[in-house]
Order: structure tokens, then C-alpha cells, then sequence
């Protein structure tokens, strides 16, 4: 023990009273500061805020009161479906369609007023009325569909709905940024403080490796050297079997691919380009429902599928001006801004001024991207498969109700063809042409069930001529 004490001193001190105090505090940071970044993570820790602080809930949208109709009373709730099922098409509540915004119409006119121009204002209009005359006149002489079949109570409980308040839009206050801003700042000087404790353990172990070189040296110890040898490279270079075996797998891994990337050219599977007018075929198709032949009408008399024109678009979109969409269903991607300005992209091609419910003339191209591209020299024909093969559209261009950006769901290759060919049965039921064909081949290859390959839909001049 004497000998260690020695020497040591004559290498020198180094277990002084600076190097313990700074050993000591790494080894406490390191086990504090995890322990207090869990503690300020922790959703158990929260406190709630005080009476002064600025963070304060907002109110949801039904903890508004809503105004009672003036004239008469109604039940909001039922007046909601009845609006939605018979003015909603013409009629928005604070924004003009091809009717005027109805918010607050019921303090506009006298109620017994409304009964009569609900239920049939175009015999109000011709009794010469001056205030439906006024209307009339206000409303691009649009005349609105008469109504006999609602009822005073009807009418009274869709006053009530359009008498509700219209919902705040809450913004964050200035309390909850300052909240968000300090907790990043706390984040930031833990991992600052992590990084510095890092650094301090790196300088130790450098402290200690020269502590030690230096005690080894003090006490003649010498490390032995070690025996030059051959290096791998030349081993492996001198063994024969190894480099040819070697020469070969590299041979046949370059081929593969090669053939992989030749078999890829002018494959464009999963193409999905950004379109000048975002369209959601999620939201058209998905959620509303709407068949994917009332937009792409052609194919089915058609070779081609064709774009929609835009016209199809505003026989919707003509009382449609904005998203009224869930924000938080499955079917919606993006923001109701979003959505309402790409449906404003749609008025400036069109030249429809939403404000007037008037075309103004000036219109604009809209210069979409094609996404599906068959070479020049083959030849397909949509309504030979949808009209007659009755092919769904889904069967080439997938899932389309769940995309909200169109792309390229198949390959389209020929191998893909002559598969779908090969698998597809053929639907003779009730279809004269295929009678006598179908009689035969049965015959031929003995079986009831004929795919189109059966019937040469894998002759080259099926689809090449």
C-alpha cells in the first residue's frame, strides 16, 4: 500500500479537492436533471392556473343562447333538418346563394307575412305586394319554390333556427402563446444543461487516460508491439475461389437490377401530379357518394373517359361557394380555407360571381395534368368495358373514394392486361351477341364459365393494330 502511495505522489496529486468537487457535480446533474425534465413533462404535475392568468377556456359552440324568433316561438332543432332538407339548396344562413343569407330574416318581415310568401310566393308576387315585388326584384327575379306543404309550425320552427346567434370563432389570447413560449424555453436549458454534462464526462475520461498513461509510464511498464501481418485485402486477393465466387454474385445482382430498372421505364404507378384546382375525390366520391360515371359521363359510350367540364362542376358548386365540411372526419384533409378557395379557383375559371349569383363572362382555362397515358400504339376502349364487360371503374383505378389526390393506381403494363384478362370471367347472361360464341367455346373447353382469354382476348390484335 506504501509502494501505491508513493508513487502516486511522485506522478503528482490527482485526487485533488477541485477534480472530487467536479466529479460530484456531474454525477448529481446527471441523476437531477432527467428526474426534473420528467417531473415538468409529467400531465400529472399540472396546476391549474390562476385567477389572474390570461389562459382562459373557450366556450363551446352550444353554450351559446340562441335569440328567440321575434313573433312567435319555434324549436330550433326541428327547424335545422327542415332547413336543411328544404332551403338549404337555394338559402345559406350568412352568406348569399341564389337566394339571399337567411340569418335574422324573421325580424326582416312580419311573421303572417312569411306564411304567405313561404307557401306560395308567387301568387303573393302577382297580388301585387310591394314588399314581394321588392324581393323579387332584389333577387335577380328568381322565383322561389313554393312550399304548401309546410306548416305554420314548420315555418315557425325554421325562423327559429335561422333567429340563432352565429358561433364566435375563439382565438388563442395572448396568455396561452406566453404559456407555449415558456415551456419551450424550459425545454431548451434542460437539454442545453444535458449537452454540458456530456461534454464534462468526455473531458473526465480524456483526464483519466492521461492519468493512467502517465502512472503506467512511472512505473516502466512497456507495451509489447505487435507482429506486422497481411492485411485482409491481400488475403482475400490471393484467395482464387473467393474472388471468382465473389465476381459471380456481383454478375448476377447487377443483372437483376438492371431488369428491375428496364422493366420500370415508362411505368408511372402511383403518378399523382398537383393539380391546378385541388380536386378530393375523397370528399365527392367518399362522402358524398356521388358515381364517379355522373362526372366521367363518356365512359360509357366512349374510348376515352374524359374530363369533366366545368360546367359539371357548377351544376353544384353553383350554391356550394364554400366548405361546410366536418373538420374532423375521416374524409377531410385539409382546412375549410383550404377547400373554400380552391372552390373560388373554380368561380374564377368559370366567371361566376358568387356575390350577384351572375356569370360575368370573363373566364379562364384551366390546364389540367394528365395522370393515366397509354402509348400511342395501344388501343383501349372504356365503354367496351364498362357498358359491356360491366367492369367497375375501381377495378383499374383502385379505391379512387379514398384518395384525396388522383393518382395512378395500376400499372397499366401489359402483363397487368393479360392477367385481368385471364382472371375476368366474362358476363354472357342476357346478352345475345355471346349466345352462339358462348355454346361453343363451352364445348371447346368444357367448362360453362368463360374468361376473355377464352374468347382471344390475348391475341396480340386484341389491343395492337
Amino acid at each position: 500500500m506504501s509502494i501505491i502511495i508513493f508513487n502516486m505522489k511522485k506522478v503528482g496529486n490527482h485526487t485533488s479537492i477541485s477534480r472530487i468537487l467536479l466529479f460530484c457535480l456531474a454525477v448529481s446533474l446527471t441523476f437531477s436533471l432527467p428526474s426534473f425534465a420528467q417531473e415538468k413533462s409529467s400531465p400529472g404535475t399540472m396546476t391549474a392556473p390562476a385567477p389572474g392568468d390570461a389562459t382562459t377556456v373557450a366556450p363551446t359552440a352550444g353554450a351559446e343562447t340562441a335569440a328567440a324568433p321575434s313573433g312567435g316561438a319555434g324549436d330550433a332543432a326541428k327547424g335545422k333538418e327542415l332547413f336543411n332538407t328544404n332551403c338549404a339548396s337555394c338559402h345559406k344562413l350568412d352568406a348569399r346563394s341564389t337566394g339571399p343569407a337567411l340569418r335574422g330574416v324573421a325580424d326582416k318581415h312580419d311573421r303572417q307575412w312569411m306564411y304567405k310568401w313561404i307557401h306560395n310566393s308567387s301568387e303573393l308576387i302577382k297580388s301585387g305586394d310591394p314588399e314581394a315585388v321588392k324581393l323579387f326584384t332584389e333577387n335577380n327575379n328568381v322565383t322561389m319554390t313554393a312550399f304548401p306543404q309546410l306548416s305554420e309550425a314548420d315555418i315557425d320552427n325554421i325562423l327559429a333556427y335561422t333567429s340563432e346567434v352565429a358561433p364566435k370563432v375563439e382565438t388563442p389570447t395572448g396568455g396561452q402563446v406566453a404559456q407555449g413560449g415558456g415551456s419551450g424555453a424550459s425545454e431548451t436549458l434542460i437539454l442545453g444543461a444535458l449537452a454540458l454534462v456530456l461534454v464534462v464526462l468526455i473531458v473526465m475520461l480524456v483526464l483519466v487516460n492521461k492519468t493512467l498513461r502517465k502512472v503506467a509510464a512511472a512505473n516502466g511498464v512497456v507495451y509489447p508491439e505487435k507482429a506486422p501481418g497481411i492485411s485482409v485485402w491481400k488475403a482475400y486477393a490471393k484467395n482464387q475461389f473467393l474472388v471468382l465466387v465473389t465476381a459471380i454474385l456481383l454478375l448476377l445482382a447487377s443483372s437483376y437490377f438492371l431488369y428491375g430498372w428496364l422493366m420500370q421505364v415508362g411505368v408511372d404507378q402511383d403518378y399523382a401530379p398537383v393539380q391546378p384546382i385541388h380536386f378530393s375525390h375523397k370528399i365527392h366520391a367518399g362522402d358524398n357518394g356521388i358515381d364517379c360515371k355522373y362526372c366521367h359521363s363518356a365512359a360509357r359510350v366512349s374510348k376515352n373517359s374524359g374530363i369533366p367540364s366545368l360546367n359539371v362542376c357548377m351544376n353544384c358548386h353553383k350554391n356550394i361557394a364554400e366548405f361546410t365540411g366536418d373538420k374532423d372526419s375521416v374524409y377531410v384533409d385539409h382546412s375549410k380555407e383550404f377547400y373554400t378557395a380552391e372552390i373560388q379557383k373554380l368561380y374564377n375559371a368559370t366567371g361566376w360571381d358568387k356575390t350577384t349569383q351572375k356569370y360575368t363572362g370573363k373566364t379562364s382555362p384551366v390546364k389540367w395534368v394528365r395522370i393515366h397515358n397509354l402509348p400511342d400504339f395501344v388501343y383501349f376502349n372504356h365503354s367496351q368495358h364498362v357498358s359491356v364487360a360491366g367492369v367497375e371503374c375501381q377495378k383499374c383505378h383502385g379505391p379512387v373514394e379514398t384518395f384525396e389526390v388522383m393518382k395512378q393506381f395500376s400499372p397499366l403494363t401489359m402483363g397487368w392486361c393479360v392477367n385481368c384478362h385471364r382472371e375476368t370471367d366474362v358476363k354472357v347472361e342476357g346478352n345475345a351477341y355471346y349466345e352462339k360464341i358462348h355454346s361453343e367455346l363451352a364445348k371447346k373447353f368444357g367448362k360453362q364459365k368463360l374468361t376473355a382469354a377464352d374468347m382471344g382476348a390475348t391475341e396480340c390484335g386484341k389491343c395492337h393494330y
